[in-house]
């Protein structure tokens, strides 16, 4: 980067960094809040277009599906299968180029049947893939990717490897 000369050369500055670290945040944030809905809020679908775009194009291991209504049935195998669920994400990489941004992330999850059956639980781990669109309620995810590299124990039905 060139020697800053100005006062106004030096608010631009740092003004894009002000906001490329506030984007960063925010977009991860929003990586955070969906792991968060999808074990607080599993069994209700009013979240998500706190997270998604309308028009949505998800793909997971069991399939794809595009747009937010009817996501709540799409999801029922998995929230009806367990009982509880705790899922983590790490390791966020964020490129941002203007109003649309691409994420990346590391996804533990442990899927719980039931808590008297300590040895039945699947837990998954992999890595999600996001593009983000910047909207006027703030960053939103408008494709989401999730590449499962390992399982262990018995998944729902239909799962990968069962």
């Amino acid at each position: 980067m060139s020697a800053v000369t100005t006062v106004e050369e030096t608010v631009a500055v740092l003004r894009d960094r002000l906001r490329d670290l506030t984007d960063r945040a925010e977009l991860i944030a929003l990586g955070d809040r969906y792991v968060t809905h999808l074990d607080r809020d599993r069994h209700r679908d009013d979240w998500f277009g706190s997270v998604f775009t309308d028009d949505v194009h998800l793909t997971f291991p069991m399939g794809e599906y595009r747009g937010t209504a009817g996501l709540a049935e799409f999801q029922k195998l998995a929230r009806t299968t367990f009982e509880r669920t705790h899922h983590t994400a790490s390791n966020y990489t964020v490129d941002i180029d203007g109003d649309r941004a691409g994420i990346r992330a590391h996804l533990t999850a442990v899927h719980v049947r039931t808590a008297d059956e300590p040895g039945t639980h699947f837990t998954i781990g992999g890595h999600y893939e996001a593009d983000a669109v910047r909207t006027a309620d703030g960053w939103r995810i408008s494709r989401f990717v999730f590449d499962l590299v390992w399982h262990e124990g018995q998944g729902p039905q239909g799962a990968p490897g069962h």
